[in-house]
């Protein structure tokens, strides 16, 4: 066979995902983790030298599919601000060959927001009907689509700062999910919210969870900006944490390290994580104080994308 591997852009990217079953793929993903078909290795994290960046390789093997595969994304810090790209590529476990080279953009987007998705469909208490998300970009856009039809919602408020300025943002928000409000400040969004989802490129905090009215579901994505984080460090004490994969995410999350060296947060009372919470290992948490629910976004995942975009054009 050809040593060549299949290459997508973008644009393809973006329509082959739309005939993907994201959430589903995610699913089954975890399941897979869990019962050991797949493995999931630490994030890599290599520095430009005189600060110029970095770039994170995310790896992942898929031994059900006969697949394993690296996205590779780097940070280019730049004058008129910093430039991230990602590009995914699978490889064949029987063949060693490469089968596809694809633009891993979209792919990232749909996947941290599903991610997300899986995440609420099972931790979210059942009958939660008010849901907030921070951030309106492309990833926040993404959240909205794959959680509208998660529950019953009877509020979504979205709110970010540049937002009540932008039609356009608006407008595509509203194609989404038409009953969104858009909120004119952070604290009429969170207010009352149940569901609350994180989805900025934001640094440093943008919420205290401390300042809310009730116990919520507080779900953050963060960036790949070193040690960035969505919620204070300290606040992690405070809640009842999952995450993603509980044997990587500690050591890259910016709240969790900060949280480790400076608050006294240990990383074993992670509660779970999502291949625990899909093969039933770990019970929905009871809403007694916060749950926060932190995502780093995983190898696995870009690689189970790749391979379903890949089975679509072969």
């Amino acid at each position: 066979m050809s040593g060549t591997p299949y290459v997508i852009d973008q644009v393809r990217a973006r329509d082959l995902l739309a005939r993907i079953d994201v959430s589903q793929i995610l699913r089954k993903l975890f399941r897979d983790l869990a019962a050991g078909n797949a493995v999931q290795p630490a994030q890599q994290l290599v520095e430009f030298p005189q600060g110029a960046g970095d770039f994170i390789n995310y790896l992942g093997v898929l031994a059900d599919d006969g697949v394993y595969g690296v996205k590779t994304s780097p940070y280019i810090a730049r004058e008129q601000g910093a430039l991230v790209t990602a590009w995914t590529l699978l490889m064949s476990m029987k063949t060693g060959q490469p089968l596809l080279l694809c633009d891993a953009s979209e792919l990232t987007t749909a996947r941290t927001a599903a991610t997300t998705a899986v995440a609420v469909d099972a931790l979210a208490p059942l009958n939660a009907q008010r849901l907030a998300i921070i951030g309106s970009g492309k990833v926040a856009q993404a959240h909205l689509h794959y959680v509208k039809t998660l529950r019953d919602w009877q509020s979504i408020s979205v709110y970010s700062p540049s937002l009540p300025e932008d039609p356009e943002t608006q407008a595509v928000l509203r194609n989404i999910a038409p009953q969104l409000k858009i909120s004119d400040s952070r604290e009429t969004a969170l207010a009352d919210a149940e569901v609350i989802m994180l989805c900025t490129s934001s640094a440093g905090p943008v919420i205290d969870p401390a300042t809310l009215s009730k116990p919520a579901l507080i779900t953050s994505i963060s960036t790949n900006a070193p040690r960035a984080h969505e919620v204070p460090p300290q606040s992690l004490n405070d809640m009842q944490v999952f995450c993603d994969y509980r044997q990587t995410t500690p050591g890259s999350a910016g709240e969790m390290l900060i949280a480790a060296e400076q608050h006294g947060w240990d990383k074993e009372s992670i509660i779970g994580d999502l291949a625990d919470l899909l093969s039933d290992k770990v019970s929905r948490p009871d809403y007694q104080r916060h749950v926060f629910f932190r995502s780093i976004g995983l190898g696995l995942e870009d690689i189970a994308l790749a391979n379903a975009v890949y089975h679509l054009t072969h």
